[in-house]
Protein backbone atom coordinates (compact mmCIF):
# COMPACT_ATOMS: atom_id res chain seq x y z
CA UNK A 1 0.00 0.00 0.00
CA UNK A 2 1.45 3.24 -1.30
CA UNK A 3 1.12 6.44 1.81
CA UNK A 4 0.64 9.50 -0.13
CA UNK A 5 0.01 12.84 2.15
CA UNK A 6 -1.61 15.62 1.24
CA UNK A 7 -1.54 19.28 2.27
CA UNK A 8 -4.74 20.40 3.50
CA UNK A 9 -5.24 24.31 3.40
CA UNK A 10 -8.14 25.89 5.37
CA UNK A 11 -9.61 29.64 5.30
CA UNK A 12 -12.07 31.52 7.40
CA UNK A 13 -12.73 27.87 9.64
CA UNK A 14 -13.07 26.04 6.70
CA UNK A 15 -11.78 23.51 3.89
CA UNK A 16 -10.42 25.14 0.56
CA UNK A 17 -12.47 23.76 -2.20
CA UNK A 18 -9.74 23.26 -4.45
CA UNK A 19 -7.97 20.46 -2.00
CA UNK A 20 -10.95 17.97 -2.63
CA UNK A 21 -9.36 17.98 -6.31
CA UNK A 22 -5.79 17.17 -5.12
CA UNK A 23 -7.56 14.40 -3.10
CA UNK A 24 -9.14 13.54 -6.31
CA UNK A 25 -5.90 13.24 -8.32
CA UNK A 26 -4.13 11.09 -5.46
CA UNK A 27 -6.74 8.50 -5.07
CA UNK A 28 -5.82 5.04 -6.32
CA UNK A 29 -6.48 1.62 -5.86
CA UNK A 30 -3.15 0.92 -4.00
CA UNK A 31 -3.63 4.35 -1.88
CA UNK A 32 -3.34 5.17 1.32
CA UNK A 33 -4.34 8.78 1.63
CA UNK A 34 -3.48 10.89 4.38
CA UNK A 35 -4.31 14.30 4.96
CA UNK A 36 -1.87 16.94 6.96
CA UNK A 37 -3.83 19.66 9.06
CA UNK A 38 -1.58 22.24 10.90
CA UNK A 39 -4.22 24.54 12.24
CA UNK A 40 -6.95 22.26 13.86
CA UNK A 41 -10.09 21.27 13.45
CA UNK A 42 -9.23 17.46 12.53
CA UNK A 43 -12.29 16.45 13.80
CA UNK A 44 -14.62 19.56 12.31
CA UNK A 45 -13.57 18.45 8.75
CA UNK A 46 -13.64 14.64 9.30
CA UNK A 47 -17.09 14.22 7.57
CA UNK A 48 -15.75 16.17 4.67
CA UNK A 49 -12.33 14.45 3.74
CA UNK A 50 -14.12 10.97 4.45
CA UNK A 51 -16.55 11.71 1.70
CA UNK A 52 -13.86 12.59 -0.80
CA UNK A 53 -11.53 9.10 0.34
CA UNK A 54 -9.35 10.67 2.93
CA UNK A 55 -8.35 7.26 5.04
CA UNK A 56 -6.17 9.06 7.92
CA UNK A 57 -6.57 12.64 9.07
CA UNK A 58 -3.32 13.81 10.50
CA UNK A 59 -4.03 16.77 12.86
CA UNK A 60 0.10 17.56 13.39
CA UNK A 61 -0.20 19.72 16.53
CA UNK A 62 2.62 21.22 19.31
CA UNK A 63 2.53 20.68 23.00
CA UNK A 64 0.59 24.19 23.31
CA UNK A 65 -1.88 23.27 20.42
CA UNK A 66 -2.38 24.20 16.74
CA UNK A 67 0.74 25.21 15.31
CA UNK A 68 1.11 29.10 14.82
CA UNK A 69 1.67 29.85 10.85
CA UNK A 70 5.02 30.00 10.23
CA UNK A 71 6.70 28.46 7.15
CA UNK A 72 9.64 27.49 8.67
CA UNK A 73 8.46 25.52 11.42
CA UNK A 74 5.33 23.93 9.68
CA UNK A 75 7.96 22.92 6.80
CA UNK A 76 9.51 20.65 9.46
CA UNK A 77 6.39 19.79 11.35
CA UNK A 78 5.63 18.01 8.17
CA UNK A 79 8.79 16.58 7.47
CA UNK A 80 8.59 14.96 10.95
CA UNK A 81 5.23 13.66 10.19
CA UNK A 82 6.04 12.23 6.68
CA UNK A 83 8.65 10.48 8.34
CA UNK A 84 6.91 9.28 11.11
CA UNK A 85 4.19 7.83 8.93
CA UNK A 86 6.40 6.81 6.33
CA UNK A 87 4.95 9.11 3.50
CA UNK A 88 7.26 8.94 0.52
CA UNK A 89 4.95 11.16 -1.78
CA UNK A 90 3.02 14.86 -1.05
CA UNK A 91 0.27 16.96 -2.75
CA UNK A 92 -0.44 19.95 -2.59
CA UNK A 93 -2.13 23.40 -3.62
CA UNK A 94 0.42 25.87 -5.68
CA UNK A 95 -1.21 28.61 -3.66
CA UNK A 96 0.72 31.06 -1.67
CA UNK A 97 0.77 28.48 1.56
CA UNK A 98 2.23 25.77 -1.22
CA UNK A 99 4.48 27.82 -2.54
CA UNK A 100 6.32 28.67 1.38
CA UNK A 101 6.19 25.19 2.28
CA UNK A 102 6.71 22.66 -0.84
CA UNK A 103 10.34 24.47 -1.71
CA UNK A 104 11.04 23.70 1.55
CA UNK A 105 10.53 20.66 2.63
CA UNK A 106 11.96 19.73 -0.74
CA UNK A 107 15.18 21.22 -0.25
CA UNK A 108 15.39 19.66 3.11
CA UNK A 109 14.90 16.13 1.81
CA UNK A 110 16.59 16.45 -1.00
CA UNK A 111 13.67 15.62 -3.24
CA UNK A 112 12.18 16.64 -6.37
CA UNK A 113 8.99 19.21 -6.70
CA UNK A 114 7.56 19.76 -9.55
CA UNK A 115 4.77 22.81 -9.08
CA UNK A 116 1.62 23.92 -11.28
CA UNK A 117 1.44 20.42 -12.32
CA UNK A 118 -1.75 20.27 -14.42
CA UNK A 119 -1.98 16.52 -15.02
CA UNK A 120 -0.14 13.64 -12.84
CA UNK A 121 0.21 9.83 -13.21
CA UNK A 122 1.50 8.72 -9.45
CA UNK A 123 2.90 5.41 -10.88
CA UNK A 124 5.23 6.25 -13.45
CA UNK A 125 6.21 9.72 -11.82
CA UNK A 126 5.62 11.49 -14.49
CA UNK A 127 3.38 15.43 -14.46
CA UNK A 128 2.46 17.67 -16.95
CA UNK A 129 2.74 21.54 -16.69
CA UNK A 130 2.52 24.59 -18.99
CA UNK A 131 5.52 26.16 -19.98
CA UNK A 132 6.82 29.16 -21.79
CA UNK A 133 4.14 31.28 -21.34
CA UNK A 134 1.87 28.43 -22.21
CA UNK A 135 2.88 28.29 -25.08
CA UNK A 136 3.68 24.48 -24.48
CA UNK A 137 2.87 21.64 -22.03
CA UNK A 138 6.18 19.70 -20.83
CA UNK A 139 6.03 16.13 -19.53
CA UNK A 140 7.96 16.03 -16.68
CA UNK A 141 9.45 12.63 -15.24
CA UNK A 142 11.35 12.70 -11.45
CA UNK A 143 12.72 10.72 -9.48
CA UNK A 144 14.20 10.35 -5.95
CA UNK A 145 14.05 9.52 -2.40
CA UNK A 146 10.63 11.27 -2.52
CA UNK A 147 8.28 13.15 -4.14
CA UNK A 148 6.58 16.60 -4.04
CA UNK A 149 4.10 17.82 -6.18
CA UNK A 150 2.12 21.31 -6.50
CA UNK A 151 -1.10 21.33 -8.26
CA UNK A 152 -2.47 23.54 -10.09
CA UNK A 153 -5.93 24.78 -7.99
CA UNK A 154 -9.10 23.72 -9.74
CA UNK A 155 -7.36 21.52 -12.92
CA UNK A 156 -8.61 18.62 -11.30
CA UNK A 157 -12.81 17.87 -10.80
CA UNK A 158 -13.41 16.67 -7.26
CA UNK A 159 -15.23 13.71 -7.09
CA UNK A 160 -16.44 11.73 -4.01
CA UNK A 161 -15.47 8.33 -2.68
CA UNK A 162 -16.95 7.47 0.23
CA UNK A 163 -15.26 5.73 3.12
CA UNK A 164 -14.25 6.07 6.42
CA UNK A 165 -11.08 8.24 8.01
CA UNK A 166 -9.16 8.01 10.90
CA UNK A 167 -8.18 10.66 13.09
CA UNK A 168 -4.43 10.93 14.39
CA UNK A 169 -2.74 13.38 16.39
CA UNK A 170 1.21 14.11 15.49
CA UNK A 171 2.54 16.07 18.14
CA UNK A 172 5.73 17.67 17.74
CA UNK A 173 7.73 21.13 18.66
CA UNK A 174 9.47 21.86 15.69
CA UNK A 175 11.91 24.30 15.74
CA UNK A 176 11.33 28.29 13.55
CA UNK A 177 14.79 28.60 12.22
CA UNK A 178 15.29 32.20 13.26
CA UNK A 179 12.06 33.20 11.57
CA UNK A 180 9.87 34.86 13.55
CA UNK A 181 6.28 35.53 11.67
CA UNK A 182 5.30 39.05 13.53
CA UNK A 183 1.76 39.92 11.87
CA UNK A 184 0.09 38.69 9.48
CA UNK A 185 -1.65 41.86 6.95
CA UNK A 186 -4.60 40.89 4.38
CA UNK A 187 -4.27 43.42 1.55
CA UNK A 188 -6.98 45.51 -0.44
CA UNK A 189 -8.48 42.63 -2.38
CA UNK A 190 -11.60 41.16 -1.53
CA UNK A 191 -14.06 38.90 -2.19
CA UNK A 192 -13.49 35.32 -3.64
CA UNK A 193 -9.78 34.05 -4.18
CA UNK A 194 -8.76 34.28 -7.17
CA UNK A 195 -7.28 30.25 -6.88
CA UNK A 196 -10.52 29.22 -5.77
CA UNK A 197 -13.13 30.78 -7.85
CA UNK A 198 -15.46 28.75 -10.29
CA UNK A 199 -16.24 32.15 -12.11
CA UNK A 200 -13.79 35.08 -12.31
CA UNK A 201 -15.22 38.12 -14.24
CA UNK A 202 -11.71 40.36 -14.96
CA UNK A 203 -11.00 43.69 -16.27
CA UNK A 204 -8.31 45.45 -18.33
CA UNK A 205 -7.27 48.35 -19.99
CA UNK A 206 -10.88 49.11 -21.06
CA UNK A 207 -11.69 49.72 -17.40
CA UNK A 208 -9.98 53.07 -17.39
CA UNK A 209 -9.76 53.91 -14.06
CA UNK A 210 -10.15 52.48 -10.66
CA UNK A 211 -13.38 53.43 -9.79
CA UNK A 212 -14.57 51.49 -13.25
CA UNK A 213 -14.05 48.52 -11.50
CA UNK A 214 -17.18 48.70 -8.93
CA UNK A 215 -19.17 47.53 -11.90
CA UNK A 216 -17.23 43.85 -12.01
CA UNK A 217 -17.46 43.73 -7.99
CA UNK A 218 -21.22 44.13 -8.59
CA UNK A 219 -21.76 41.76 -11.47
CA UNK A 220 -19.46 39.55 -9.06
CA UNK A 221 -21.35 39.71 -5.91
CA UNK A 222 -24.37 38.38 -7.74
CA UNK A 223 -22.55 35.70 -9.72
CA UNK A 224 -20.12 34.60 -6.67
CA UNK A 225 -17.28 35.09 -8.95
CA UNK A 226 -13.98 36.43 -8.18
CA UNK A 227 -12.68 39.91 -9.59
CA UNK A 228 -9.13 39.51 -11.22
CA UNK A 229 -7.08 41.73 -13.67
CA UNK A 230 -4.54 42.44 -16.15
CA UNK A 231 -1.09 43.22 -15.92
CA UNK A 232 -2.30 46.68 -17.63
CA UNK A 233 -4.96 47.79 -14.63
CA UNK A 234 -2.68 46.89 -11.91
CA UNK A 235 0.76 48.78 -13.38
CA UNK A 236 -1.81 51.30 -13.53
CA UNK A 237 -2.74 51.08 -9.46
CA UNK A 238 -6.65 50.71 -10.11
CA UNK A 239 -6.34 47.82 -8.44
CA UNK A 240 -3.47 45.71 -5.90
CA UNK A 241 -1.72 43.25 -7.58
CA UNK A 242 -3.13 40.22 -5.55
CA UNK A 243 -5.86 40.67 -8.18
CA UNK A 244 -3.45 39.92 -11.21
CA UNK A 245 -4.14 36.86 -13.58
CA UNK A 246 -1.23 36.22 -15.37
CA UNK A 247 2.29 35.02 -16.26
CA UNK A 248 3.66 37.53 -13.65
CA UNK A 249 0.16 37.25 -11.81
CA UNK A 250 -2.02 33.85 -10.15
CA UNK A 251 -2.71 31.09 -12.76
CA UNK A 252 -5.97 30.03 -12.51
CA UNK A 253 -8.23 27.35 -13.78
CA UNK A 254 -12.42 28.75 -13.26
CA UNK A 255 -15.20 26.93 -15.24
CA UNK A 256 -16.06 30.02 -16.11
CA UNK A 257 -13.79 33.14 -16.98
CA UNK A 258 -15.17 36.62 -17.91
CA UNK A 259 -12.83 38.86 -19.77
CA UNK A 260 -13.53 42.47 -19.65
CA UNK A 261 -11.71 45.26 -21.81
CA UNK A 262 -8.93 42.70 -21.78
CA UNK A 263 -6.67 42.56 -25.16
CA UNK A 264 -5.24 39.33 -24.29
CA UNK A 265 -1.50 39.49 -24.06
CA UNK A 266 0.91 36.08 -24.38
CA UNK A 267 1.34 36.55 -20.79
CA UNK A 268 -2.19 37.30 -19.53
CA UNK A 269 -3.38 34.14 -21.44
CA UNK A 270 -1.20 32.03 -19.54
CA UNK A 271 -2.68 32.35 -16.57
CA UNK A 272 -6.13 31.84 -17.50
CA UNK A 273 -5.43 29.17 -20.75
CA UNK A 274 -7.05 26.27 -18.44
CA UNK A 275 -10.63 28.17 -17.66
CA UNK A 276 -13.13 25.53 -18.72
CA UNK A 277 -15.15 28.62 -20.60
CA UNK A 278 -13.61 32.10 -21.93
CA UNK A 279 -16.37 34.38 -22.51
CA UNK A 280 -14.62 38.55 -24.18
CA UNK A 281 -16.32 41.82 -23.90
CA UNK A 282 -14.43 44.15 -26.27
CA UNK A 283 -14.65 46.38 -28.41
CA UNK A 284 -12.22 45.46 -30.75
CA UNK A 285 -12.98 42.64 -32.89
CA UNK A 286 -9.39 42.11 -33.37
CA UNK A 287 -8.31 41.82 -29.86
CA UNK A 288 -6.55 38.75 -29.69
CA UNK A 289 -8.74 37.68 -26.43
CA UNK A 290 -11.81 37.58 -28.92
CA UNK A 291 -9.55 35.03 -31.04
CA UNK A 292 -9.45 32.46 -28.53
CA UNK A 293 -12.35 33.13 -26.48
CA UNK A 294 -15.40 30.77 -26.67
CA UNK A 295 -17.79 33.14 -27.05
CA UNK A 296 -17.34 37.33 -27.38
CA UNK A 297 -19.67 40.05 -27.31
CA UNK A 298 -18.05 43.19 -29.56
CA UNK A 299 -19.70 46.38 -27.77
CA UNK A 300 -18.74 48.96 -24.97
CA UNK A 301 -18.58 46.49 -21.79
CA UNK A 302 -19.83 49.82 -20.26
CA UNK A 303 -23.21 49.27 -21.34
CA UNK A 304 -22.49 45.10 -21.18
CA UNK A 305 -21.42 44.66 -17.78
CA UNK A 306 -24.44 46.71 -16.25
CA UNK A 307 -26.58 44.97 -18.36
CA UNK A 308 -25.79 41.84 -17.11
CA UNK A 309 -25.91 42.49 -13.50
CA UNK A 310 -29.39 44.23 -13.91
CA UNK A 311 -30.00 40.61 -15.20
CA UNK A 312 -28.70 39.08 -12.70
CA UNK A 313 -30.91 40.87 -9.94
CA UNK A 314 -34.11 40.04 -11.51
CA UNK A 315 -32.71 36.83 -11.75
CA UNK A 316 -32.16 37.04 -7.55
CA UNK A 317 -35.22 38.64 -6.64
CA UNK A 318 -37.22 36.10 -8.79
CA UNK A 319 -35.32 33.17 -6.89
CA UNK A 320 -36.17 35.37 -3.48
CA UNK A 321 -40.22 35.51 -3.95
Amino acid sequence: MRKIGILLETKDGALKKTNFGVITTARGDDHELYGFLLNGGGADYKTELEAYGVHKIIEITSKKGPLDWNPVSWSRAIIQAMEHFGIQTLLGLTSAQGKELLPRIAASLDAPLVMDCMDINLSDGRVKKSQFSGKTVATIEVKGPCYLYGIRPNVFEAEHSPGEAELITFQTDPENGGLVVKEIRQDAARGIDLSEADIIISGGRGMKNSDNFRLLFESADLLGAAVGASRVAVDAGWVPHSMQVGQTGATVSPKVYIACGISGSVQHFAGMKTAGLIVAINSDPAANMVKKCDYYIVADLFEIIPLLTRQLEAIVRSNEQ
